[in-house]
């Protein structure tokens, strides 16, 4: 009988399966990733622009992008699909090894976070001989890991000449926007060595970079979102002082409790609701 999930993790290749409900996941895409679904359905919401990637399809997702994946059921069938991440340093190993002259100039990148990739004899025999290890018990060997992902990379270079300069793109515009992307995820959990990945940058440099746009280490600067975030929700009257330190990112109650109460002088439960 299934578990409730189910994942398994080979180098960079995932296996998941998700049962008998939806499952909706926020994702912040540090790398490219190719999914197949070979059971169920899986809706990718790119800022409200969806793509619906039903049994037996393919789709590309872009780096440094977020999206929300809502997994479910289809056809009486549990979602079950495998995953193909591309590391940086994997891609340029990969890139050190064509032959540049071949290469065109003229092609562009995808502008599309999301693609459907058509269902091509390659893709469909590169996941086939993937899905015997969907067993936890059949663990592949390192060795066969990394042929499958050299040849993932060759089925999408042959699917489009788009996935050249889409994949091989190692300039600077891997960092994406610092500030604007913690202002966007500052309630999640997230480290801040996943803060400085999400964004393209070692621990170190993220640092650096922050410095250079706040007065605020970036730990204060998470901290102080947060509460402030916290006060509003609670001035609202919606939120309990015993869930909103969840729904702001704290990790720990007292802590966030002491700290809101440092902060505007007040424990969270006595921030008194403004209503209309």
């Amino acid at each position: 009988m299934l578990k409730e999930s189910q994942v398994y993790n080979y180098w960079n290749i995932v296996y998941s399966c998700f049962v008998p409900h939806e499952m909706l996941s926020e994702y912040r895409m540090p790398v490219h990733v190719l999914i197949y679904v070979y059971s169920g359905e899986m809706v990718v919401d790119d800022n409200g622009h969806t793509l619906k990637v039903g049994k037996g399809n393919y789709v590309f997702i872009k780096r440094n992008h977020q999206v929300k994946l809502l997994k479910h059921t289809a056809g009486g069938t549990p979602y079950k699909a495998i995953s193909i991440r591309f590391e940086r340093n994997f891609l340029r190993n990969f890139f050190s090894t064509l032959d540049k002259t071949t290469l065109s100039k003229e092609v562009k990148r995808f502008r599309e976070s999301a693609l459907l990739l058509p269902q091509t004899p390659a893709l469909q025999s590169l996941f086939l001989s993937l899905l015997p290890y969907t067993d936890a018990n059949l663990k592949p060997k390192d060795e066969i890991i990394r042929l499958k992902m050299q040849e993932a990379l060759y089925c999408l270079l042959d699917t489009d000449d788009r996935f050249y300069p889409t994949l091989f793109d190692f300039n600077e515009s891997w960092k994406i926007d610092l500030l604007s992307f913690m202002e966007v995820n500052f309630t999640q959990d997230m480290t801040l060595d996943e803060f400085a990945t999400y964004t393209g940058r070692s621990l170190a440099t993220f640092k650096r970079d922050f410095a250079k746009v706040s007065d605020l280490s970036p730990e204060k600067w998470l901290i102080r979102k947060r509460l402030e975030k916290a006060y509003e929700l609670l001035a609202q009257g919606d939120t309990k002082p015993s869930d909103v330190y969840v729904a702001v990112g704290f990790k720990n109650r007292s802590h966030f409790f002491s700290a809101f109460k440092r902060q505007f002088g007040v424990p969270p439960g006595e921030v008194k609701a403004v209503r209309p």
